[in-house]
């Protein structure tokens, strides 16, 4: 079924993927766009096309993905568009899917516009603030994440710092078709786009939008550089302190098996003190070994006994 947006200067029709007879009626039957058009059946990917061959009809088109589950793969939607300054087309937008203001917000700024341009520089601007208000909910949950770290560290704060760094990604993988899209919108309109303050106020969206992915994925980074520092420094402390217990253990080892020999003859068997005098032998050659590796260095602060809501003690 065909939907109609319009003013007095440019239209939007909304039309399902079902329609292409109806579809193929309003745009020119040329390589370009019957490509898009056999595209929109068995598409399920970003791409974009542009068309510059008629300084009289150019043109942008293509398919995006603008709802992706982060915890699933193939639950996503995505709608295909066809651009031109009088008019512009979607196939399978669903207003369904997106917050009830960001729709009545877009089609309000709509009003005041004098091309298709600007009207689908505010449909993707739309699209963006609801990616926005979704970056702000996760800003909170890496906020909680980067006080946990330090309350209690462990497998799960690990588990979740790459869980954030998953949704990060899939964020930038949202947002990479529609800076495409945005360059590509300047390479068919050129300079045009300039005089829009739709088109400026979009640009400025997506450039924030960017930036803030940008950081927070520095932050993620930070925090997974940190969590491989903790994990080395504990893991060569465990490994430090196995060796120098092993090594103290030494001397118990090799004069309980000196002592430990069934030989027939063994002047140590007869001496009336020949225990205690074998304890003695060993503390002593234990601490002489203790105070060796200590005057080395190589002790450390293994020994010392964990501290809360530290990271390192």
């Amino acid at each position: 079924m065909k939907k109609i947006y319009s003013t007095s200067n440019w239209k939007w029709f909304r039309m399902e993927s079902d329609n292409i007879s109806e579809i193929k009626k309003f745009v020119d039957n040329t390589q370009f766009c019957n490509h898009w058009i056999n595209r929109i059946d068995n598409n399920e990917s970003n791409y974009l096309e542009v068309s510059t061959c008629n300084p009289e009809y150019l043109h942008l088109s293509g398919s995006i993905i603008y709802l992706q589950n982060s915890k699933v793969q193939n639950e996503n939607d995505l709608f295909h568009f066809f651009i031109t300054k009088d008019y512009f087309i979607t196939v399978d937008l669903q207003f369904s899917k997106l917050p009830e203001t960001i729709v009545s917000d877009m089609l309000m700024e709509m009003e005041h516009t004098s091309t298709a341009i600007e009207g689908f520089f505010i449909l993707v601007g739309e699209m963006i603030k609801n990616y926005l208000a979704k970056i702000d909910d996760f800003e909170l949950r890496l906020n909680q994440l980067l006080w946990d770290i330090k309350e209690k560290n462990n497998i799960e704060i690990l588990e979740r710092i790459h869980h954030a760094r998953h949704e990060i990604l899939i964020w930038k993988n949202l947002m990479i078709p529609i800076k495409e899209i945005q360059i590509g919108m300047d390479e068919v309109f050129g300079e045009e786009l300039t005089s829009f303050i739709a088109c400026k106020r979009t640009n400025k969206r997506i450039e924030r939008t960017l930036h803030l992915l940008k950081e927070y994925q520095q932050e993620i980074d930070a925090l997974v550089d940190f969590e491989v520092v903790v994990s080395s420094h504990r893991g060569n402390e465990i490994m430090k302190t196995l060796t120098v217990l092993t090594t103290l253990f030494t001397p118990i080892a090799a004069w309980g098996a000196l002592w430990g020999m069934n030989f027939k003859f063994m002047p140590e068997l007869d001496l009336k003190f020949g225990y205690i005098y074998s304890i003695i032998v060993i503390a002593v050659t234990t601490l002489i070994l203790y105070f060796y590796l200590k005057m080395k260095g190589w002790m450390g602060d293994i020994l010392k006994s964990s501290k809360k809501h530290s990271f390192f003690k």
